[in-house]
């Protein structure tokens, strides 16, 4: 008898898919702050669709986190038109019953690219999480290469414990925020978007106390975070990411009430700019040496975690 995972296989052969756009690829993950510049230089998106495989990639668009999806796939079909893509295709997920269905698995499968739109983290997940099309996305990163690109509540939806809601304080407080299950792209930290403009360190770091085994990575708007699987990272745009290690902190989260200040010590935290490349290796960094820090952080961030399935 088939396994999950063994019948996603079967399943993929029997589709005969195309090879990806330019051969077998890593899969990328391009990780948006938001508020992406769609008008201008499109410098972001552009950059997704060459890691997708150039304008000849088949890309593919998953709207179902916004309240008006029918909205968001209609201006990205615009967008990647006008940046010379030919093949592109609207994922469309209203229910479980569609996210369940051989059509939606056979585009994702398919695709070069993926891209996530902005909108609801959380909705989008109530309608993929143990579905198919949620298997269907692992196998097209893990064993395809396929890139996926994520923008708003398509960044926060990377991670595996996914950041739902929770207000800015202005200083971290336990329990400010509350979490989920998120697609386990990025397993290793907990991704927040809008990240300076809407002044949201204090969330990001009462997150980290709660889970201080994870990464924080805060990703400023119209700010990519393009992350290659098991080599670097890469940071686009007009802004910053923040990168917090809570690993070694001490805090006292296990002794105070819930919304009180926490106290937290040890953090390390690295800005990284639009502008830089930072790998592993001498040959993929512009900013060599790294500090052991920022690389053992680096490690866990560009590690890729199980497939889920």
């Amino acid at each position: 008898m088939l396994n999950r995972r063994n019948f996603m296989m079967a399943s993929l052969s029997a589709l005969n898919l195309p090879a990806p756009a330019q051969g077998r690829r890593v899969g990328h993950l391009v990780v948006i702050g938001g508020a992406e510049d769609k008008l201008q230089d499109r410098v972001i998106l552009r950059r997704f669709v060459e890691l997708s495989g150039g304008p000849k990639a088949r890309i593919r668009i998953l709207s179902a986190a916004s309240a008006e999806p029918a909205s968001a796939w209609a201006l990205y079909r615009t967008v990647f038109a006008e940046l010379g893509v030919s093949d592109f295709e609207s994922i469309d997920i209203a229910d479980r019953a569609a996210a369940d269905s051989a059509a939606v698995s056979e585009q994702i499968l398919g695709a070069d690219g993926l891209f996530i739109s902005g909108g609801d983290q959380g909705r989008l997940m109530e309608l993929i999480w143990e579905t198919e099309a949620f298997r269907a996305l692992h196998v097209a990163f893990h064993l395809r290469g396929c890139c996926v690109g994520g923008t708003s509540a398509g960044a926060a939806v990377m991670s595996r414990h996914m950041l739902v809601q929770g207000e800015a304080t202005r200083l971290p407080e336990k329990e400010v925020a509350e979490l989920d299950i998120g697609l386990g792209l990025v397993p290793f930290a907990i991704v927040d978007q809008h990240f300076s403009e809407r002044r949201r360190l204090g969330r990001l770091l009462s997150v980290l106390a709660q889970h201080p085994d994870m990464l924080g990575v805060g990703v400023d708007e119209n700010t990519a975070l393009v992350i290659e699987r098991g080599k670097g990272v890469e940071v686009m745009g007009a802004g910053a990411v923040t990168l917090i290690d809570g690993r070694q902190m001490r805090s006292n989260f296990d002794v105070i009430d819930s919304r009180e200040r926490l106290e937290m010590l040890g953090l390390r935290m690295h800005l990284l700019p639009a502008g830089y490349r930072y790998g592993l290796n001498r040959a993929s960094s512009s900013n060599w040496p790294l500090p052991s820090s920022l690389r053992e952080a680096l490690e866990l961030l560009v590690e890729p975690g199980p497939m889920r399935g």
